[in-house]
Order: structure tokens, then sequence, then C-alpha cells
């Protein structure tokens, strides 16, 4: 669904993705993993288009996205939905007028015709009976889950999970975990999921992808990448401090 191909990307001196190689499967749930700092976010804002890389080549769904005049690539980014690491709600919407706000910018549907779809995406993420609250009436949970509602809103045919449990309690965590592995399995999306939660998210992944140094170090399943024999991968996975990674 997604492929990127020899992908570099530099901040001024700062060299954070060197050659990168990576091909998202269609249809399944793949982490992206690996320590602090080392680009994962960026990894993901050139899946959608946000960054453009120095060199390679990125193609969603079999077209290429480099190149393409902004009418186009918003057309490709049609295909996606996203999760932010805040969920990026308006702190001026309530929840109905946040969820809503897809369907208002990107279709012509009537104003009954809205309120069903934000009431049902709504109800798919267990959120009933709140869609007139305001952002600070929410936890830190809730928020999560309006924000999955609204990346769901379009039927995107991948979603992007950039953190999706930063700051949340261990229980809040599980419940979000279980609640995208629900969602996936109810609308069959490809998902993109950047997690520092091991080993949490092997259990919701079918795909993990180590990010170190700008490449990726290893790619397989989630079984493969939790018994890799790979020292990086290792010391990560067990959060071993002795080790190739050295902590500053």
């Amino acid at each position: 669904m997604i492929k990127l191909t020899n992908v570099h990307k530099s901040f001024g001196p700062q060299k954070v993705l060197d050659g990168l190689d990576l091909s998202i499967p269609a249809g399944q749930i793949t982490a992206i993993i690996g320590p602090s700092g080392e680009g994962k976010s960026v990894l993901i804002k050139h899946m959608i288009g946000l960054l453009k890389p120095d060199n390679g080549a990125i193609e969603v769904d079999g077209e290429s996205i480099l190149g393409l005049r902004r009418q186009h690539l918003n057309r490709v980014r049609e295909k996606f939905g996203m999760l932010f690491q805040g969920a990026a709600l308006f702190d001026s919407m309530n929840v109905f007028d946040n969820v809503a706000f897809p369907l208002r910018e990107k279709t012509k549907l009537s104003k009954d015709e809205i309120r069903a779809r934000v009431l049902s995406a709504l109800e798919d993420v267990g959120l009933k009976n709140v869609e007139r609250k305001f952002t600070d009436e929410l936890s830190g949970g809730m928020k999560k889950r309006v924000g999955l509602a609204r990346a769901l809103l379009l039927k995107p045919k991948i979603i992007l999970f950039d953190e999706p449990t930063t700051g949340l309690d261990p229980i809040i965590k599980r419940a979000i975990h279980q609640l995208i592995r629900d969602t996936h399995a109810k609308f069959g999306f490809t998902a993109v999921i950047v997690s520092h939660e091991i080993p949490a998210i092997f259990d919701i992944a079918q795909n993990v992808a180590m990010l170190y140094k700008g490449k990726i170090l290893q790619f397989g399943t989630t079984d493969e990448v939790r018994t890799s024999s790979h020292p990086v991968v290792r010391q990560f996975i067990s959060g071993d401090l002795d080790g190739p990674i050295q902590m500053v």
C-alpha cells in the first residue's frame, strides 16, 4: 500500500532518513518502533506528503506522490486518515463539530446525512451522548477516541497513528490499543502506528519495522522481530541499558 525506496531526508546538517527502504502491506497493521529522536514521525509525514524527501521514491497505492501538483496530491491524501499524538482537536469546537469537520470541508452531504455519519462514527469508537461536549470536558482517552472517529469518517484506505497512546495511563493505553485492533478488524484499513509501547504494540500489530540511524534495521512479523537476534533490536525491545544503543 505504501512503498518508500532509498529515501533520504536531512534538516540542515542533521541526517534523519538515510537511504530508507520500507514497504507497508495493504490491509494490515504495521508498527514502526525505534529510539526517540530517530525520525519516526518524520517518516510518516513523508508517507502522506507533508514532507518531501531530498532523494528517493514514495508510492501510495501504486502511485508516485513525488512531483504531484497540490490538487493531485490532495486526491492521494483522501486515501488517508490520521490520528495525531494529541488528537489535534479544535478547542473552540464541540465533539460533533470536530468530527463533522472533514465532511463539511470535503463533501456536499446534507446536515441530516452529516449528523447520521458523525453519530455512527462516534458509536464505532464507543462514544455516545458526548457530541455536545467540548475538548476541555474530555479525558485523554476520550480525546483519542474522538480523533479516531474523525479519522474513520471518510472511510480511508490508510490510517496513520502517531504515538496514539502518549500521555495515557496503562489501562487507557490498553483500551486504545484494543480499539485500534477492533476498528481495524471491522473496516480493514491499512494501519501504520508509530509507537514506543514495548511490548504492548506487539499484541496488536501484524508487522514491525525497527527504525535506527535513518534506516529500517529490521522488518518482519511481530514474532520475527520479537525474537530477533540483532543486538540493537534485542536491546531496544528488552530495554537493557547495556548494548549498542548508547544512552546520552
